[in-house]
């Protein structure tokens, strides 16, 4: 199935689109964007030139995909997020020579309004909550609120809250699929069926 792009749209020639990709009203996707299968681009969203998106990425409305951000698969990115790639930008300063990259690990979760400040990294299926600032790498799992943003819990990979402390030690299930993870100091992983 061939991508599907709104009249209102603008897509640049040279721009790689997966099937069954959607591209909705007044979204404006630059000629060097790679966009993977089954994406869904909200209305207003625009996607720089050096951007490289996953499959079944959703990115809601009025959001701006930078250069040098690349979003792995299955990343949601809520409305009106931010992201940026200039660290210390001046309107008379140019700075394109220093663009910092910005890696989005599978599954992750940006939620409405949050900030990601550029150079970092969110690990796999993390959760950045609704208007959070985040200025460091965010661990995989990890949920993570406020300004700046701080790690208060984790997450699981279906998206539910687990009932484990914020570090140290512990093993909790997904309450939505059974799922069980281990925590081990500042990390967490899925434990082995």
């Amino acid at each position: 199935m061939a991508a599907v792009i709104h009249p209102s749209a603008i897509v640049d020639a040279g721009a790689q689109l997966g099937s069954g990709t959607h591209v909705w009203h007044f979204a404006h996707v630059c000629a060097g964007a790679r966009i993977g299968r089954e994406c869904s681009l909200g209305q207003g969203v625009f996607v720089g030139n050096d951007v490289v998106i996953g499959d079944r990425v959703k990115i809601q409305n009025q959001v701006s995909v930078y250069d040098a951000v690349t979003l792995e698969d299955e990343v949601f990115c809520g409305p009106s997020m931010v992201f940026t790639n200039v660290h210390n930008p001046r309107a008379a300063v140019p700075r394109k020579h220093e663009y910092r990259r910005t890696l989005v690990r599978r599954g992750a979760t940006l939620g409405a309004n949050c900030t990601i400040v550029c150079g970092t990294t969110i690990g796999e299926y993390a959760f950045v909550g609704a208007g959070a600032v985040v200025s460091r790498d965010v661990p995989a799992f990890a949920l993570v609120v406020g300004v700046p943003a701080r790690r208060i819990g984790w997450m699981s990979r279906h998206g539910q809250r687990l009932a484990l402390p914020a570090s140290g030690q512990g093993q909790a299930r997904c309450p939505a699929t059974g799922e069980r993870y281990r925590l081990v100091g500042e990390a967490l992983a899925v434990m082995a069926a």
